[in-house]
């Protein structure tokens, strides 16, 4: 049986361990490459001072748009992705082409893949 790729593959995207404007950087730079669920004017905003920050973001990787190249992230970022096999090896690649991607752990089950990556400018 032919199973065909549905319309749409999203991925959530779990940010942490990194500044609201790091953040920001890797959401504004994803927002550009794919369709996603935040907005615009949705910027990363620190809520406590002391407590982790976790920021979320889904992104529909079916189709990539012209990815500009990233501003310069001032410390390593930690993502967690989860979504179909393919979808997130879609979007492992394309952190890949603009990140120095280093990967922390993934753990693979029936329909979905989830990978835990550490990103840093290159």
């Amino acid at each position: 049986m032919d199973r065909a790729r549905p319309h749409e593959e999203p991925v959530s995207l779990e940010i942490s361990g990194c500044s609201k404007e790091d953040a920001r950087i890797v959401f504004d730079t994803l927002c550009a490459c794919f369709e996603s669920d935040r907005g615009p004017d949705e910027v990363p905003q620190q809520l406590h001072e002391t407590r982790p920050m976790v920021w979320l973001g889904t992104f529909e990787v079916t189709e990539a748009h012209e990815c500009p190249p990233p501003a310069r992230l001032s410390a390593s970022v930690e993502a967690d992705a989860q979504g179909g096999y393919w979808a997130v090896e879609r979007l492992r690649s394309t952190l890949d082409s603009m990140f120095a991607v280093r990967d922390l752990a993934s753990a693979s089950g029936d329909q979905e893949r989830e990978l835990h990556v550490l990103l840093e400018s290159r």
